[in-house]
């Protein structure tokens, strides 16, 4: 029996169908998928560390728009928006740099800072704006208020958008000295600003800006109390915890406004060694901001300093607060005491109080308000070089308090000159009845002594 061979032709009609090589086409499979996702894993990667970069490079090298708002010069050297997300530490180690070259790029004019510690409206707002009016390259405003309180004002006003980041505030606790420092630190921003002056919103102007800006530009000193007292309230708020960095024959005592050049800021907001001591140790009666900033300056700067505040608060009758006054405590004589600050002040003697702090019991109604404001454009926009031609301004006695059950009393005002050396001056304020929408107030008067000696006869 022949064996059945396929013949050469049969062969070549009927190919023979090839084996599929099953494990093969699996592995190029998945070869084929593990590329796949590769190249999926490595564009979403580089689409990644694109958009960081990109984002980063935003950071470090923003748009044109951006650097045109934010790192351009003007910006830099005073900053056109106060909201930032910077912390206390962030804001005080920017603060604090001071640049190596005594040159300026640019022209600069030195700027007051109005620095308004408050805690919520600024009921004397319109005679502040009628004060900054048209001296608006000279001053710059910062408000400290609490973080849930908006400021409204209107949008021409020089506090408004002013208000800083601020934080919780705790009366005869550190954090009024960080509110402080926060107040210096966000005004040390500007390059511009030469001389700092802390306020409440219950003070009031009573001299033109021309007078305040010139008399604080030109002094060589800041006005920050500082002295010893041996007393149970000063001495006694001593902690020996502080020592060997803080002795007691360096603890000093002061009031807590002032008023500093731009050198004393920058160290105070700096400062951080004695700071730590003093909210360390100082408390809970010992009220850093009355002790802090005094002892400092004494230990470090006592030649850039007065020893003398801008501040006369009342505090003859003892207790952790000043005195307060009723209507029967508004005199004359009254009035006259803290014009001279318990003294007779003559024409060479050296100035005295710059702000006077009184503490009222009653209220004001709109229409002493207004009043208010009357008698203080009075006295702050005379024209200081025709002082001999002023007039006696007196006004009426009294004023019709709305819904009061006794009239709101006006002191007159007497206005004169002295030619001589600079002689302290303190302008009577208005009293009476404010609405219970204003809340208590504590009017001070800010005073500053001219430099030729216009004296209040």
């Amino acid at each position: 029996m022949k064996p059945m061979f396929a013949s050469k032709p049969d062969e070549d009609f009927f190919p023979v169908t090839p084996r599929k090589d099953w494990s093969t086409g699996v592995t190029r499979a998945v070869f084929l998928l593990v590329m796949f996702m590769a190249g999926v894993i490595l564009g979403l990667s580089v689409s990644a560390g694109f958009s960081r970069y990109t984002s980063q490079t935003e950071l470090f090298f923003p748009t044109a728009r951006y650097t045109t708002d934010y790192l351009g010069m003007d910006n830099y050297i005073e900053p056109k928006q106060l909201k930032h997300s910077m912390t206390d530490d962030e804001l005080f180690w920017r603060a604090s740099m001071v640049p190596k070259k005594v040159d300026y790029p640019y022209k600069r004019v030195p700027k007051v800072a109005f620095m308004f510690l408050t805690r919520g409206a600024l009921p004397f707002a319109p005679l502040w704006e009628r004060f900054f009016q048209g001296h608006e390259d000279l001053f710059s405003v910062y408000v400290h208020c609490l973080p849930d309180y908006k400021l409204n004002v209107s949008r021409t006003s020089p506090f408004y958008g002013r208000q800083i980041p601020s934080q919780g505030v705790q009366w005869g606790s550190i954090l009024l000295v960080d509110a402080e420092k926060r107040l210096l630190s966000n005004a040390l921003l500007d390059f511009s600003n030469e001389r700092f002056v802390l306020l409440s919103e219950s003070c009031i102007p009573v001299f033109n800006f021309p007078t305040v800006y010139n008399y604080l530009i030109n002094s060589k000193q800041s006005f920050v109390e500082s002295y010893d007292d041996p007393s149970s309230r000063g001495r006694g708020r001593y902690s020996r915890h502080m020592a060997p960095e803080v002795m007691l024959y360096q603890w000093r005592k002061g009031s807590e406004w002032f008023e500093m050049n731009r050198e004393l800021a920058v160290n105070i907001v700096a400062d951080l060694k004695y700071y730590s001591i003093f909210r360390k140790h100082c408390k809970p009666s010992c009220y850093p901001d009355e002790h802090y900033i005094p002892t400092y300056l004494n230990m470090f700067h006592g030649d850039l300093n007065s020893n003398r505040s801008v501040t006369w608060v009342d505090w003859s009758r003892g207790g952790p607060h000043p005195a307060l006054f009723g209507r029967g405590d508004i005199s004359a004589s009254f009035i006259q005491s803290i014009r001279n600050n318990g003294t007779i002040c003559v024409c060479l003697c050296r100035p005295l109080a710059l702000v006077v702090v009184i503490h009222v019991t009653f209220r004001v109604t709109p229409i002493l308000l207004i009043a208010l404001v009357s008698v203080g454009l009075s006295l702050l926009y005379f024209n200081l070089r025709r002082a001999t031609e002023l007039p006696f301004l007196t006004f009426p006695a009294q004023v019709e308090a709305e819904g009061a059950s006794s009239p709101a009393v006006l002191l007159p005002v007497k206005t004169g000159v002295c030619f001589a050396a600079p002689c302290a001056m303190v302008v009577p304020v208005v009293f009476g009845l404010l609405p219970s929408s204003f809340g208590p107030m504590a009017p001070c008067l800010m005073a500053v002594c001219l430099s030729h000696a216009l004296l209040l006869l």
